[in-house]
């Protein structure tokens, strides 16, 4: 395992740890998508992104954007361990006047581009985003988080076609394909397989990996930013809801759960020996 993979590994860790120390002021949250999505969050913030975490609206900055609003949980996690968040914010989340919402919100949180969760305003935004850059002749990239929820929305293929139509080189969507929604599995809700094919079609270039393989995931954000076709790029990320817990992994729904008390610490302490051992190894 290179430095690089070991490292991502134990900011992967910390985003976990974060996220389920601020589900545990509220008892309840989007936590299963949280862990599954931490792998993804440590590649983007621990090696991919171009950032100063001293000043999240340098003009030369990638953008992010959380299109699936809901998952705010584990973007503060990893905003906490870019350090364009404090630690010591962790402790208020949910609460009245807190920078970090239970919902994204641009207007409060430093680093959120956007005020995520009706679901397929994302990348219509970020097709937008990327064509003014380019204008702009600004080189930095645009990504866009979002769910496979958002897949079911008309507007979400809308801009697909006009991003492929635009060869927008400098826009990266990232879709986490946890077959997971409020209505029960994704697949079942409205079937969007062959899902690779259908991206292609519309002009993105296309990988799928385990979203939850830390090396697997690092190779795909890199070779994303390194196609020299002017294209844009779509990386479908398989994860596991729960990932790292698994009481919580086993659940028949997991899209938004409450907790019991005691549990949160058992989490914590799982993910805990997971690390040490991991370490070890």
């Amino acid at each position: 395992m290179s430095d690089s993979t070991t490292n991502l590994r134990a900011c992967a860790y910390r985003i976990r740890r974060f996220a389920l120390r601020m589900g545990e002021v509220q008892g309840q949250g989007y936590i299963g998508q949280a862990l599954g999505w931490a792998d993804v969050l440590a590649v983007a913030y621990g090696h991919a992104l171009k950032l100063r975490p001293d000043e999240p609206e340098w003009e030369g900055r990638d953008r992010f954007l959380l299109s699936h609003g809901h998952y705010a949980i584990a973007f503060y996690a990893a905003l906490i361990e870019a350090g364009i968040i404090p630690e010591s914010e962790l402790e208020s989340y949910g609460s009245d006047d807190s920078r970090l919402p239970m919902s994204g919100m641009a207007t409060y949180t430093p680093g959120m581009e956007i005020s995520g969760g009706s679901l397929g305003q994302g990348l219509p935004i970020a097709v937008g985003m990327a064509l003014a850059l380019r204008q702009k002749k600004n080189p930095a990239f645009v990504y866009n988080s979002m769910s496979d929820g958002e897949l079911d929305e008309g507007s979400t293929w809308e801009a697909a076609l006009g991003a492929g139509h635009h060869k927008l080189g400098n826009l990266i969507c990232l879709v986490d394909i946890n077959n997971q929604q409020a209505d029960g599995a994704s697949s079942k809700v409205l079937g969007f397989e062959p899902l690779a094919d259908k991206w292609a079609a519309f002009g993105w270039h296309v990988q799928r990996v385990d979203g939850n393989d830390i090396a697997a995931v690092l190779q795909a954000f890199d070779a994303a930013r390194r196609l020299a076709d002017p294209q844009p790029r779509v990386i479908l990320f398989d994860t596991l809801m729960g990932k790292g817990v698994p009481f919580l992994e086993q659940r028949e729904k997991n899209h938004f759960i409450r907790v019991d008390p005691p549990e949160w610490q058992q989490a914590l302490q799982i993910l805990d020996q997971s690390q040490t051992e991991g370490a070890l190894a």
